[in-house]
């Protein structure tokens, strides 16, 4: 049997899609101005995702659901830098963590990676010392609709409240000072993963580690280069290099 299309409701975000832009915008009683013409949005209302609409200059979208990164590209308001997504990608692979996983992380930021986390994982908990980043953060998620965050206005120096989790990962300064307490707030066979701007913060981090039950560490700089398609074919001269180093440590017990 085929399943139900799902019905486009007032007050869901959709993603209009086309070849040249895609507009990321919440269905309610209004008109969207675009590049292509002036879509009604109020149209979509109990129409099927995957549906066909056009504006009054006959440019087609397509309506689709949209996806975290389409959520955190147009609508999240970035503070602070951000763990990129080719860097919270690489912490999903080196720590397989799952949708059964409970995470610990600080500092939030705003909220990037918490947010990309969190649409994997059964729960983060996420720890920011700053108000002003923490209100930011806040309003990323509310905006987001994601229940299973819990925001904490702390500075995870002060302690980790949670016990027995799957990874305790770490964007912020002087990480190594929360080494101990992610190592006793992980289980056995838990993940600490620190992202470090700068190799001497690395270093720091790497020394403390190696003072508790974690197995070996590794550091890892991932490095993102496009290429230009074409007849002669060549990298893109820019492209996402030197952002940050990874490094991951598990725990043994």
């Amino acid at each position: 049997m085929a399943k139900t299309k799902s019905k486009i409701k007032h007050g869901d975000y959709v993603l209009l899609l086309s070849k040249q832009r895609s507009y990321l915008v919440k269905v309610e009683n209004k008109k969207l101005n675009t590049d292509f013409g002036i879509v009604n949005i109020a149209e979509l209302i109990n129409k099927n995702y995957g549906c066909i609409v056009q504006t009054h200059l006959k440019h087609n979208f397509v309506v689709v659901k949209p996806t975290i990164i389409d959520f955190l590209n147009k609508k999240a308001r970035m503070l602070p830098q951000a763990v990129r997504p080719k860097d919270a990608a690489l912490i999903l692979a080196f720590t397989g963590i799952n949708a059964d996983s409970i995470i610990v992380e600080a500092g939030t930021g705003s909220a990037w990676l918490c947010l990309f986390l969190a649409n994997y994982v059964k729960h983060v908990y996420s720890y920011e010392k700053r108000e002003d980043f923490y209100q930011n953060a806040k309003r990323n998620v509310e905006l987001s609709g994601m229940k299973n965050i819990t925001l904490k206005h702390k500075d995870i120096l002060q302690g980790i409240d949670e016990t027995n989790v799957d990874a305790v990962i770490l964007d912020m300064l002087h990480a190594e000072k929360a080494v101990s307490l992610a190592f006793n707030a992980l289980k056995p066979g838990g993940w600490l993963v620190v992202y470090s701007p700068y190799i001497e913060q690395v270093k720091a981090v790497t020394a403390e580690i190696k003072k508790y039950n974690f197995a070996k560490p590794i550091t890892v700089e991932n490095m993102l280069r496009p290429w230009d398609i074409r007849q002669h074919t060549l990298p893109k001269r820019q492209g996402l290099l030197h952002t940050g180093f990874l490094t991951f440590a598990r725990k043994i017990f």
